[in-house]
């Protein structure tokens, strides 16, 4: 069976169509936080939406309730190891080392700090203390024009050896018309916010709180890779068919997500539950994970794409999760640390070959058998923010994961990926604002796997230096 790839050639008529959206009486634009925080996060809840924070801000693109919003963010970056640039993979390149990470590249980089992106959202009010929201959101690669989609990059190095392949990786962002947020809902001083739709895990909504590098996908390693906010699987990171409950009383808030079954991306089904709080200058979260049928997808062998050329391959798991993230703020710094458990088991409910999967792609070659023995992630950060000026932010953050063995043997070398293995990053970054819309960043970002996580790798370090960009926001 083969595939055509969807057409990513929306990008240019979507954003014609959000501006018919939002055109109208419109004031200059507004500069929005880069945090990649969706507006319902449960760090922050009950959060303002684009149309909400418009109301004390003048000049955002709001018209009667509607708030057109956007980040352009392109850069340039050099790595020591890296991969040719891909057209539809977020990052664009591989900040954090890859197995086809094998020459010296320098290339202009997209969505350094921030994923590219134009959005709508809206609140109706109803009554007093209920209205109703919205929001619609997609990103793009600023680099190529193409709607971000990290299942086609997989599929352009389908059978390609890893010396040749181009910069790849799996995402829940997959060519999909609206992919960062698609959702309706209410929300109520008293009763908190209800959703539905296309949302970010919960992991996701408090990463973009809880990582130093407010997931960047060039210096910070969960903002480049959906894994950890996926709870395993970075097409997790985002559910289609998702209900929220988002509510905060006082310095205590609470939130859980449900995702249901046979959804139009994702076969499997979700329960997320987070509790949190903030005393003074201490913020903590805890928050708790379980995804049934999570895949993570993978280009074919050689072999395998002459059997069925424009598929993928996917390894199917179910996945849970249990996460611990704080945050305390003292003067100008602001100090991170968060620690993240995940379990991967074979799936209770194992998949066929040739489901459709994500972004409507066909995964022809599937793997029910992959955690006999349980895998076991541990990842685990720290970091601190300084405000330098009130123009000046510098960031330095440091990443890990830890592996356990599941291979039956208990190896702890590179025989095989399923060995007990280690990956760590370190990054430095420098924020300056030039502008309230206009901010631009340099930094360095270093990475290194060791044992089973170097498996396969063609090299096992890389470091991105410099790397530097600018950014637009409104």
């Amino acid at each position: 069976m083969t595939r055509r790839f969807p057409n990513t050639s929306k990008t240019l008529a979507l954003c014609g169509a959000l501006a018919l959206i939002a055109s109208g009486a419109f004031a200059a634009p507004a500069f929005a936080d880069a945090a990649a925080a969706p507006t319902s996060a449960p760090a922050e809840a009950p959060a303002k939406t684009p149309a909400e924070a418009a109301k004390k801000d003048d000049s955002a693109l709001t018209w009667k309730g509607i708030t057109l919003y956007g980040t352009f963010d392109i850069g340039v970056a050099h790595l020591d190891h890296g991969a040719p640039l891909t057209s539809y993979y977020a990052p664009g390149l591989p900040f954090v080392i890859q197995k086809n990470s094998n020459r010296a590249i320098t290339s202009v980089s997209p969505n350094g700090l921030s994923q590219s992106k134009i959005g709508v959202s809206g609140a109706e009010k109803i009554n007093d203390d209920l209205k109703a929201v919205f929001k619609l959101e997609t990103g793009f690669q600023p680099t190529s024009g193409h709607l971000s989609d990290g299942s086609r990059s997989l599929i352009v190095d389908n059978g390609v050896p890893l010396t040749s392949q181009t910069t790849n990786g799996d995402s829940s962002r997959a060519g999909q018309l609206f992919q960062g947020a698609a959702y309706l809902g209410v929300a109520s001083k008293t009763w908190g916010t209800l959703t539905y739709g296309l949302q970010p895990s919960l992991l996701v909504d408090n990463f973009g709180k809880y990582d130093p590098q407010n997931q960047s996908l060039s210096f910070s390693v969960i903002g480049y890779s959906g894994f950890a906010g996926g709870a395993g699987a970075t097409e997790t990171a985002r559910f289609d068919s998702s209900v929220k409950y988002v509510i905060a009383k006082g310095p205590v808030r609470a939130a859980y997500l449900h995702n249901f079954e046979g959804g139009i991306n994702f076969p499997g089904r979700a329960d997320q539950v987070d509790v949190g709080g903030d005393y003074k200058g201490l913020s903590v979260d805890l928050t708790y994970s379980h995804v049934s049928d999570a895949v993570s997808e993978s280009p074919l062998t050689a072999a395998q794409n002459a059997i069925h050329p424009g598929t993928l391959a996917g390894t199917v798991s179910d996945d849970t999760t249990y996460a611990v993230e704080a945050r305390y703020v003292i003067g100008k710094a602001k100090i991170y640390a968060a620690v993240e458990a995940i379990e991967m088991a074979n799936p209770s409910h194992p998949l066929p070959a040739s489901f459709r999967g994500i972004g409507g792609y066909v995964v022809a070659f599937v793997n029910n058998n992959a955690y006999a023995i349980h895998r076991k992630e541990i990842v685990s950060w720290t970091g601190l923010r300084y405000a330098v000026t009130d123009k000046l932010d510098v960031t330095g953050a440091y990443y890990r994961y830890d592996q356990n063995s599941f291979k039956g043997n208990g190896c702890s070398d590179t025989s095989a990926s399923s060995c007990s293995g280690s990956l760590w990053d370190a990054s430095l970054v420098a924020d300056y604002k030039l502008t309230k819309h206009f901010d631009a960043y340099a930094g360095v970002n270093h990475s290194a796997v060791a044992k089973g996580l170097a498996s396969g790798y063609l090299n096992r370090s890389s470091t991105a230096f410099p790397v530097m960009g600018v950014r637009f926001t409104f």
